[in-house]
């Protein structure tokens, strides 16, 4: 099972950027997609999630309007529009498989990979 993040980079504030994430090793149709965040000292945070026909999403008040995730399932690719970026979005940015379970997320998997690093900044 593979997930591998791309497209972060340093951004200035109000700007954009597009993350992708390719799945494979397993059917990516099948499983609500994710994305998650970490930034230095914090915990890792939810921002993001799509159901596995791409009908639903999902989003905390802290990006609601600003983010969107979108997937294809034919390239087994789940991306994030990040748009009206602020300096609190400074994070390494994880993509995840996973499942909502009495109305909570659950990733499926225990390895999270290395993420794509977003930083922020003027």
């Amino acid at each position: 099972v593979q997930l591998v993040g791309s497209g972060g980079g340093l951004v200035q504030p109000g700007g954009s950027l597009r993350l992708s994430c390719a799945a494979s090793g397993f059917t990516f149709s099948s499983y609500v997609m994710s994305w998650y965040r970490q930034a230095p000292g914090k915990e890792r945070e939810l921002v993001a999630t799509i159901s596995s026909a791409g009908g639903s999403t999902n989003y905390p008040d802290s990006v609601k309007g600003r983010f969107t995730i979108s997937r294809d399932n034919a390239k087994n690719t789940v991306y994030l529009q990040m748009n009206s970026l602020k300096p609190e979005d400074t994070a390494v940015y994880y993509c995840m498989s996973g499942t909502y379970y009495r109305g909570s997320y659950y990733p499926a998997l225990t390895y999270w990979g290395q993420g794509t690093q977003v930083t922020v900044s003027s």
